[in-house]
């Protein structure tokens, strides 16, 4: 009885945790690689997070200007609101450096299906998120952490990554849902909240399919939309300081 007890324990303890109760595995399987067929898909990992992604055509456009938009122009809530009129209602910026990206958050209202969230979407190296890599001629990647704003909590990290092809550019945005850690200012430091947040079992219980294909759809929506604009907005706004 003693052992058949002991046994019903640590099953409890693995449905609860996981088999890893901190694992931060991240699938970043092609996401940079050329040759992996990219689509539309959100699929759950084995230690609960959900890989969101999304793939969006953008014609005329180029990773520069993608960049440009992020890091140099969009600075009010007219400028996010333009993104996506339906789901973007307001926006701030904050540690944001002119012309730079890294370190800096932004702060945002947003619906995500029929709900509003309020996140905090703190830009970092790609490193971070991707490992590894080769910066690329014609390539622009940028990845953040993202939570809640008005709780020190983060609970997922991203990235788009944009490349030029002919024509225009490709975007494949990815989003890795469940990477819970607990915040000070823009470092994350262990917490309870944290270690239960990561557990196969919260994980599986906070996101839902739901959740994630929201997620999925409004990533497609806005970066489509960014793309019907932004070569004629690019063109027009650096030409001003061209003369």
């Amino acid at each position: 009885m003693k052992r058949t007890g002991f046994v019903s324990l640590i099953l409890a303890m693995f449905a609860i945790t996981g088999l890893n109760p901190l694992s931060p595995f991240r699938d970043v399987n092609g996401v940079l690689d050329e040759q992996y067929e990219f689509e539309n898909e959100v699929r759950r990992q084995s230690n609960g997070v959900y890989r969101v992604q999304a793939f969006t055509n953008m014609p005329e456009t180029r990773a520069e200007m993608v960049r440009w938009w992020f890091a140099d122009y969009m600075q009010t809530t007219e400028h996010y609101q333009r993104w996506h009129p339906a789901a973007h209602v307001w926006m701030d910026w904050e540690n944001k450096e002119p012309g730079a990206i890294i370190g800096a958050s932004h702060l945002v209202h947003e619906y995500l299906g029929e709900d509003l969230h309020k996140l905090r979407i703190q830009f970092v190296d790609p490193s971070e998120v991707l490992g590894d890599f080769e910066p690329r001629v014609g390539e622009f990647i940028i990845c953040a952490r993202a939570g809640a704003l008005e709780e020190p909590m983060n609970f997922t990290s991203m990235c788009h990554i944009v490349r030029d092809v002919d024509g225009g550019a490709q975007m494949r945005s990815v989003f890795w849902m469940g990477h819970v850690a607990k915040r000070n200012g823009n470092d994350t430091v262990r917490s309870v909240l944290g270690f239960l947040g990561n557990t196969w079992l919260m994980r599986k219980l906070l996101i839902s399919e739901r959740f994630a294909n929201d997620l999925m759809i409004h990533a497609q929506e806005e970066m489509s939309i960014l793309a019907s604009f932004l070569p004629a907005l690019y063109e027009t706004e650096t030409a001003q300081f061209a003369k």
